[in-house]
């Protein structure tokens, strides 16, 4: 029997609900700001389906993953349907000069971990490992913000 584990997490990010849900909702988009996440690639078949590869030190797992439910501009709901047990969901509010997004991850811990590591340590490394995600989402759009700024200087 696994264990499920939750966290929230959230990031303000000084940009438009447009742009932050662009980026987010393009599944394929997240290795560029999520650490563990060495790739997604949505199923051509059936784009509520994607393949989920994760690395953390010599821990690697994949996943089937399932979207459940897309409001636009407020939240992406998943599930997974193979592979590493995992839910959650992102939602996104809209502060018109900023927004933030919270992102909300569950999963269960595969009996062997369970018994290897202490779940309180895992959690806490989990946790912050996804708040590290969220704020390097929050630079990395701030930096596409900047390359896509007219330069100013005249030259």
């Amino acid at each position: 029997m696994a264990d499920w584990l939750e966290h929230s997490v959230q990031v303000e990010v000084n940009a438009p609900m447009d742009l932050v849900w662009s980026l987010w909702s393009d599944l394929e988009q997240m290795p560029r700001w999520m650490k563990w996440i060495k790739s997604v690639a949505v199923l051509q078949d059936n784009p509520d389906l994607s393949r989920w590869q994760l690395e953390a030190g010599n821990l690697e797992f994949s996943w089937l993953s399932r979207i459940l439910k897309v409001v636009p501009h407020q939240i992406i709901q998943w599930e997974s349907v193979d592979g590493l047990p995992n839910r959650g969901a992102v939602r996104f509010y809209d502060r018109h000069d900023s927004s933030i997004v919270r992102l909300t991850v569950a999963y269960a811990i595969p009996g062997f971990l369970g018994q290897l590591m202490d779940n309180l340590f895992l959690g806490r490394v989990v946790e912050s490992t996804i708040q590290a995600d969220l704020d390097r989402f929050r630079e990395y759009i701030l930096n596409l913000q900047q390359n896509n700024q007219p330069n100013s200087s005249g030259s």
